[in-house]
């Protein structure tokens, strides 16, 4: 069953063109007059128009106000392009395209609303230009991979994606009761003495922990999620839609719960072995009873930016998957191998060393 619901274009005030994010200057441009605008502008500017909006609704509602319609969510959604009416069908988790027909940018509206609202964005800060630099360099020095691997045409499938992330913060109330042994070898003559003294020791103290984060879609890579970790969580964002025009972005479909009890723990080792780490001055260090207690626990749900490249290699039908942090450039992905390269290197090194063993042996 597909569902039809609205979608979204940002438009530039000035000629109604679509408005694209734009990395490097952090603002929004149109591509048709070239006007930037600041999110401050944009949010001051659609509040003018809401309200002229509302003003004219209220002029023309009749008594009785109007009634709201509610409808199940649907696997497959059907949507229109608001700039040239086509059609456009998407998985349940897509949250922002672009049009197949005019590729103007769309946000799809109701994906990011009520429960599925993020809290915090993080904007692009690599655009396309130079995250194509960044890939070229890194695949600049892999010899053995196919040549069709960078090319113009593979590079151009190269896509900023923001993925969900959940966020986990909170703080702990840690204690141990440990004990810490020194030794001490002497001699006496032929005899040697080992000496052992045995301590009591304590430690407690509270350990602030911010923003632990955990890819919260099911079919991304999850090795390449974790693996463009971490990003500058000081310029977090309050959730703007507007940041996902020019870009595709995914709706998270695992909850908080799937992570609860896996990152308490880790909190909870993590801890244990800080107040275990502060002990000094001992040849080694028992820890015989401790306790953690979690407060303070928040979740945040976060759209992060990914670049992110596929590969099919047809030789072995295999997929190869690329992706590179996009506020830091930090990049991560494995490899295919062009076996015909190897091979020539192996008959480059291989022959001539061949011969001169045979001449050697030869003239020996």
């Amino acid at each position: 069953m597909k569902q039809k619901m609205d979608t979204i274009t940002y438009k530039c005030p000035n000629c109604d063109g679509g408005l694209v994010f734009e990395p490097k200057t952090q603002k929004f441009r149109c591509g048709y007059c070239l006007s930037e605008f600041t999110q401050e502008e944009l949010v001051g500017l659609a509040d003018m128009e809401e309200a002229e909006t509302a003003e004219r609704e209220d002029a023309a509602e009749p008594a009785g106000g109007s009634e709201e319609n509610s409808q199940d969510a649907s696997p497959l959604v059907l949507y229109h392009c608001p700039s040239c009416g086509a059609e456009i069908v998407t998985d349940e988790t897509t949250a922002a395209t672009f049009c197949y027909y005019c590729h103007n940018p769309v946000v799809l509206s109701g994906r990011l609303e009520g429960i599925y609202k993020p809290d915090y964005i993080i904007p692009f800060e690599m655009d396309r230009k130079k995250a194509e630099e960044i890939f070229k360099d890194w695949i600049k020095r892999k010899r053995f991979v196919p040549g069709d691997f960078y090319s113009p045409r593979q590079i151009e499938l190269m896509e900023g994606i923001y993925y969900p992330y959940w966020l986990y913060s909170c703080k702990v109330d840690g204690w141990i009761d440990a004990e810490g042994i020194k030794r001490r070898t002497t001699r006496t003559g032929s005899i040697e003495y080992l000496e052992t003294s045995r301590y009591q020791v304590e430690r407690k103290g509270e350990m602030d922990v911010k923003n632990i984060s955990r890819n919260a879609l099911k079919r991304a890579d999850r090795r390449l999620s974790e693996n463009v970790l971490p990003f500058d969580m000081e310029k977090l964002k309050p959730f703007q839609a507007a940041y996902l025009s020019g870009f595709k972005a995914e709706r998270r479909d695992m909850e908080r719960d799937e992570f609860k009890q896996g990152l308490e723990a880790e909190v909870r080792d993590f801890a244990i072995n800080a107040l275990k780490n502060s002990i000094s001055s001992y040849d080694s260090v028992n820890i015989k009873n401790h306790r953690e207690e979690i407060v303070d626990s928040e979740w945040n749900y976060t759209l992060l930016p990914v670049w992110v490249l596929t590969y099919r290699d047809k030789k072995n039908d295999k997929m190869y998957y690329f992706a590179m942090n996009g506020q830091s450039g930090k990049i991560c992905g494995a490899l295919p191998v062009d076996y015909g390269k190897l091979a020539g290197l192996f008959a480059v090194i291989f022959f001539p060393v061949l011969i001169l063993l045979l001449i050697g042996g030869y003239l020996i």
